[in-house]
């Protein structure tokens, strides 16, 4: 039987914890559709080709990381945004977007999945008393080369990455996935050998080299492919509800 959505949506929020974020968009259900869901898409962004697969597939949800109406982005619905609402309210597809609650949780955010693909063992927030700053760090029992970790993120991210610095003993490193080079400073005070994040900025490389810290950009879309997928899953265990992932790929 189809589960109803009102049941799903009280389970994301007890897991996501929603309203403890100062976030750039609403977290939660962004577009109403049916009120019954059998089939949920997972994605990344809520792009017309990620809905277009949804509608073919014949879901009744798409659960995304980047939905809609960001703060600075224009409020009218229209232009490319108006067509993907449309296609959603035609199809009578609900989208359900979490934007940093997706980040942060310790087990199924994307911060938690690059962890492990970094093969950390142990980590969590960067500073247990800000569990709502999208910025995790773990130690390695033993040093790893910055050349291995980039060879390691490539190959498990099936991307080639960017990488500065030859730092051949990383003991704790910091991440953000995403666009999160901004907090590359806060690494360093952090003491880490070694920043990760999805994004770069060419004054995120002079502060590497200057401040003598190790980094790496692996892909703003290739690190947050974790969190709406693991949650997905995490929903299909749970209820009656058939689950795919759909990644629609990005080079950015």
């Amino acid at each position: 039987m189809p589960t109803p959505r009102v049941e799903l949506m009280n389970a994301l929020n007890e897991l996501l914890r929603p309203a403890s974020f100062r976030d750039y968009c609403p977290n939660g259900l962004q577009v109403e559709g049916t009120d019954s869901i059998h089939r949920l898409v997972s994605g990344v962004t809520a792009s017309q080709a990620l809905i277009d697969a949804a509608v073919a597939w014949q879901a009744d949800a798409i659960l995304v990381h980047h939905g809609f109406f960001w703060k600075s982005e224009d409020p009218c619905i229209r232009g490319m945004k108006g067509s993907r609402i449309r296609t959603l309210i035609k199809a009578d597809v609900n989208l359900i977007a979490y934007h940093l609650p997706l980040d942060c949780h310790e087990t199924l955010g994307n911060n938690a999945g690059l962890g492990r693909v970094l093969g950390l063992e142990r980590f969590g927030p960067a500073d247990p008393a800000e569990p709502t700053l999208p910025l995790f760090s773990g130690e390695f029992a033993v040093p790893v080369s910055q050349a291995v970790l980039a060879g390691r993120l490539s190959a498990e991210l099936g991307r080639r990455v960017l990488t500065e610095g030859e730092h051949a003993s990383v003991r704790k490193v910091v991440w953000c996935t995403g666009g999160g080079q901004g907090y590359i400073d806060q690494a360093v005070d952090l003491g880490a050998d070694l920043f990760v994040t999805g994004e770069v900025s060419e004054q995120t490389i002079h502060v590497a080299r200057e401040r003598n810290i190790g980094f790496i950009a692996a892909g703003h879309h290739a690190t947050e492919r974790f969190g709406a997928r693991s949650v997905g899953e995490w929903l299909a265990s749970r209820f009656d509800v058939a689950h795919r992932f759909i990644d629609i790929d990005n080079p950015a």
